[in-house]
């Protein structure tokens, strides 16, 4: 099994058990819960990139406008997709919030064909269709315009695109990107202040300990989905990311005792045979490749 794959498996095993922590918060503002995922994110990946003396390469940075650019846009695409998470997760949207990553691997082949001039070979193609057809299955099943899925499939895909494209070192790229919404989260807690609707610094000592440590749970599985992104062709890279939606949907029906319908499972099965079929696809592809 090669380094990126194994990174992947990693990071979106993390991303699929994250609702549970994110439910320790549910009396927070899902704003608010973001500034300090922002914040204590930026205070992680500081001291990591201190540890590693890497602050000539944040200087580099500062230095490249493209590439400033860029990982301004990489950060603005994330801290959306965080508050969309956040938010759904904690007003019982744990089954949309899945469905949501299941749509994005879809989008992560059309990025890579239109944008990385990646060519997915016939097999690929069919899972494809068939991980389609289900995410239709499941969205007519869901009965109304599934807009959390969307934007949470959309702003992924356009981030793990943008990670291809930077192909910038994991830790440094990660506190980049936390340093442009810096401003913006401090920002926040300067209005919470003045209106006094501050509830996170109200909160008992161990959940607010706990509130800090989301800087941790936060950039590790983006340190190593950074890594995985460096490593793999994007439509591969999204196919594993079935890992994590499959662990939210088991969390959603077990965990949050939400409702699921059998139309729900039965298109739970057709994505897993399109990952099946996926995989049985690039490894023939891989061994034709080294054939020849």
């Amino acid at each position: 099994m090669n380094n990126g794959l194994v990174n992947a498996i990693i990071a979106y095993i993390m991303w699929g058990v994250l609702p549970l922590y994110w439910k320790l918060f549910n009396d927070v503002p899902a704003g608010e819960i973001l500034s300090h995922r922002v914040v204590w994110s930026f205070v992680f990946m500081a001291i990591v990139v201190a540890v590693q003396r890497r602050w000539g390469d944040m200087k580099r940075i500062v230095a490249n406008r493209a590439l400033l650019l860029s990982l301004t846009a990489s950060g603005l695409l994330i801290a959306a997709n965080w508050l969309i998470f956040i938010w759904a997760v904690n007003n019982g949207h744990v089954v949309e919030t899945s469905l949501g990553y299941y749509l994005n691997p879809l989008l992560n082949v059309l990025l890579a064909v239109v944008f990385l001039h990646e060519k997915p070979n016939r097999g690929q193609w069919l899972a494809v269709a068939i991980a389609g057809a289900a995410v239709l299955i499941i969205a007519i099943d869901y009965g109304r315009f599934p807009w959390i899925s969307i934007s949470l499939a959309v702003t992924f895909g356009l981030y793990g695109l943008a990670k291809k494209k930077i192909g910038q070192d994991a830790s440094v790229g990660l506190l980049s990107e936390t340093a442009v919404v810096l401003p913006v989260a401090l920002g926040y807690w300067i209005y919470l202040a003045i209106v006094g609707k501050t509830t996170a610094w109200t909160l008992p000592l161990s959940t607010f300990v706990e509130l800090l440590l989301s800087g941790v749970v936060t950039a590790l599985p983006l340190l190593f989905f950074a890594r995985a992104a460096a490593r793999m062709e994007l439509s591969t890279l999204g196919f594993v990311q079935y890992i994590g939606p499959t662990i939210m949907l088991l969390l959603s029906v077990f965990a949050f005792k939400e409702s699921v319908s059998p139309v729900l499972l039965i298109g739970f099965a057709l994505i897993w045979t399109a990952l099946v079929v996926y995989a049985t696809a690039s490894l023939r592809g891989t061994k034709l490749a080294k054939a020849n």
